[in-house]
């Protein structure tokens, strides 16, 4: 158990990354709180060129699990991106301002503030509606089922990625659609698992690894949706109530470097090491995981699961 179990409350940070990732927080609330769609614009805006650049940096850092740099970029991002989405180049920019809250979502889940991420996945959900894309309507629903069932509404999670995959069905043959659905199958099954529905959780994730079949390695969207992603997750889903020799039999054949962003092997390593301690007298490597683990994304690891 973590300190902040024990305490209810997040912990001093570890290190000064840590720190610094949790000082641009408050920078980050305060942006997605001016953003709001309905209210006007008030300042000039660079290039949507140069925006689209800032969105790939961003993206970028939060990659390499730099939650710091990537909380420090994304005010002005956001607020400049707000500023285009009133220009003549609106749908580039509604798509890039998708795109970025739903980067500043994850960063905040990230840090352990789930509320903050609900708030970043909603104004990613009004820019999809404003854009009129249904991928982009499922991608956003992606990341409020996510923020949901990080703050602990299982059933919300759950009934968000239920109906966006009934609504993405029909439009699965676009650009992006078969990965937003497998991804949206994989929230499904992380929801029905934290609602102790482990059968359920098992089948959703088989709905989403006939998806991966079809995809192949997948980056479409920034999902990394994919044999090996969807494996991943079945790791995670199977490490705590589940069954930790499939855990230890899936990370023997699974390499993590298929999906090139630390952001997502980090979990390969983590859930390897607590099925490993399950199974018991694996100390020394369940050891060597969590220390990789622990080195690609020390921020993770200084806050309170969600």
């Amino acid at each position: 158990m973590r300190p902040a179990d024990l305490a209810g409350t997040g912990v001093p940070a570890a290190d000064r990354a840590t720190a610094a990732a949790r000082a641009g927080v408050l920078g980050l609330r305060r942006a997605l709180i001016d953003i709001d769609l309905t209210e006007p614009p008030s300042e000039d805006a660079p290039p949507v060129t140069d925006l689209a650049r800032g969105v790939a940096l961003a993206d970028t850092l939060y990659r390499a699990c730099d939650y710091a740099g990537a909380a420090r970029l994304l005010p002005g991002l956001l607020r400049d991106l707000h500023t285009e989405t009133a220009g003549p180049d609106h749908p580039e920019a509604l798509r890039l301002l998708c795109d970025a809250t739903h980067i500043a979502s994850t960063v905040l889940r990230s840090l352990g503030h789930p509320a903050d991420a609900w708030l970043a996945a909603e104004r990613c959900r009004d820019a999809a509606e404003a854009a009129g894309d249904p991928v982009l309507r499922g991608f956003a629903a992606y990341g409020l089922a996510r923020a949901a069932v990080a703050c602990g509404s299982y059933q919300r999670g759950q009934t968000l990625a239920e109906r966006a995959v009934d609504d993405l069905a029909k439009h699965r043959s676009r650009p992006g659609g078969p990965e937003i659905l497998g991804s949206l199958h994989l929230v499904a099954a992380l929801a029905s698992h934290c609602r102790r529905r482990l059968d359920d959780s098992r089948e959703w994730l088989t709905e989403a690894t006939a998806l991966a079949r079809q995809t192949g390695e997948s980056d479409e969207m920034g999902m990394f949706f994919g044999p090996t992603n969807v494996d991943i997750w079945r790791m995670s889903i199977e490490a705590d109530n589940g069954d930790p020799a499939q855990v230890v039999e899936i990370a023997r054949r699974t390499d993590p470097t298929a999906i090139p962003a630390g952001v997502r092997q980090v979990f390969y390593y983590a859930d390897t090491a607590r099925a490993l301690t399950r199974l018991g007298g694996q100390d020394r490597e369940a050891i060597r995981f969590l220390l990789t683990a622990e080195r690609i994304a020390p921020s993770t690891y200084a806050r309170p699961p969600t």
